[in-house]
C-alpha cells in the first residue's frame, strides 16, 4: 500500500514559554521488506533557534529543537509518503516457553534489534503482580510463544473497553489494568508487562493506523490517529511478530511504523521541557490517505 501521511500537533500556552527544548519523532521508518519512506518532512513554527537531526539508539530519526525566545504557541506538522508491504502469514515456528528461554540465553547480540532490551522492567513498565497473574491464567500446556502472545492479545481486546476519556498519557499499566479500560497505549503497555512476566521479550510500537469509515460514510479529514501496538520476539526461527491488542489483529499493511522501543517513553512523538506556568491546550489531527498504485 502507498500512503500520503499528514499530521498536525499544536500547543497553545496560557503563559508564554520563555525557553524550550523538544525531541520530535514523527517520520515513519524505512524497514527492509516491511515499509519504505519515500519522502518526508517536519515543519515547526515558530522557527527554532537551534535545530538538529540524529538517529537514536533504536534507529528512529529524531529532530531536536531549541527555543530561546518567548513563544505562546508551537505548531508541528509532518508530511510523508510511505510504501507499506503486506506481511505474509507464515507457519508458527516459535518454540514453547522453556525452549524460548534457552534460545534467548544463546543470543549474544545487544544491538538495537536485540530482544534482550525487551525483557524485565523499563522506564514506564515495572513488574506488576496483578498483570503477571492475569497473563499466567491464560497459559495452556504445549502452547507455543506465538500462541501465548496471540491469546493474550485476544483476551485484552475482550476484557478491556476502549475509552479515550478513562486515561491520560501518564496513566500507569497498574491503573489502566484496574480500570479495565483505556486506549491503545494502555492496552499495549498491559500486554507488554504480561508477556515479559512470562519471560517473553515484548516491546512497544508507535505509528499510524489507517482507519476505514463505515459502509456508505465518507472518510473524515483528520479522523485518523497515531496508534500503538506490540512487537513480540518468538524465537530465533520466527523472530519478531507484531500484534494489535486494541483491535485483536496482527499488524498489517494498514499499520505504519514510526518507532520501536521498550515502552512509550522511548517513542513519544514529542517530548521535552519548557519554562512557563499555567495550563496549555493541545490539538492533533492525522490523515492517512491510501493512493492508487
Amino acid at each position: 500500500m502507498l500512503y500520503d501521511l499528514s499530521l498536525h500537533m499544536g500547543y497553545v500556552y496560557e503563559a508564554p514559554a520563555s525557553g524550550a527544548r523538544h525531541h520530535v519523532r514523527l517520520l515513519p521508518l524505512s524497514l527492509p521488506n516491511r515499509q519504505r519512506l519515500i519522502a518526508g518532512s517536519i515543519t515547526i513554527s515558530p522557527t527554532a533557534d537551534e535545530r538538529a537531526s540524529f538517529t537514536d539508539f533504536f534507529g528512529q530519526p529524531t529532530t531536536s529543537i531549541l527555543f530561546r525566545a518567548p513563544h505562546d504557541k508551537l505548531d508541528i506538522r509532518m508530511q510523508a509518503r510511505v510504501h507499506v508491504e503486506t506481511m505474509p502469514l507464515t507457519a508458527d515456528l516459535s518454540p514453547e516457553l522453556a525452549t524460548l528461554t534457552e534460545e534467548l540465553a544463546d543470543l549474544w547480540s545487544v544491538d538495537a534489534g536485540s530482544p534482550h532490551h525487551l525483557t524485565g522492567s523499563s522506564p514506564r513498565l515495572p513488574f506488576e503482580p496483578a498483570i503477571a497473574a492475569y497473563a499466567r491464567e491464560g497459559l495452556k500446556p504445549g502452547q507455543t510463544v506465538r500462541e501465548i502472545a496471540t491469546s493474550l492479545c485476544a483476551r485484552i481486546h475482550k476484557d478491556f473497553k476502549y475509552d479515550p476519556d478513562a486515561t491520560t498519557v501518564d496513566t500507569t499499566p497498574r491503573e489502566a489494568f484496574k480500570l479495565k479500560r483505556g486506549v491503545c497505549q494502555d492496552f499495549s503497555h498491559i500486554m507488554i508487562v504480561g508477556l515479559r512476566s512470562l519471560g517473553i521479550p515484548a516491546g512497544y510500537v508507535s505509528g499510524f493506523l489507517r482507519t476505514i469509515p463505515p459502509p456508505g460514510k465518507e472518510r473524515l479529514e483528520g479522523a485518523d490517529a497515531m496508534h500503538a501496538w506490540v512487537r513480540v520476539w518468538c524465537g530465533a526461527a520466527e523472530g519478531f511478530i507484531e500484534l494489535d491488542p486494541t483491535n485483536n489483529i496482527t499488524a498489517s499493511s494498514d499499520h505504519i511504523v514510526v518507532g520501536y522501543g521498550r515502552d512509550y517513553a522511548d517513542v513519544a512523538p514529542v517530548i521535552g521541557v519548557l519554562k512557563t506556568y499555567g495550563k496549555h491546550k493541545t490539538v492533533q489531527s492525522v490523515d492517512v490517505v491510501p493512493l492508487k498504485q
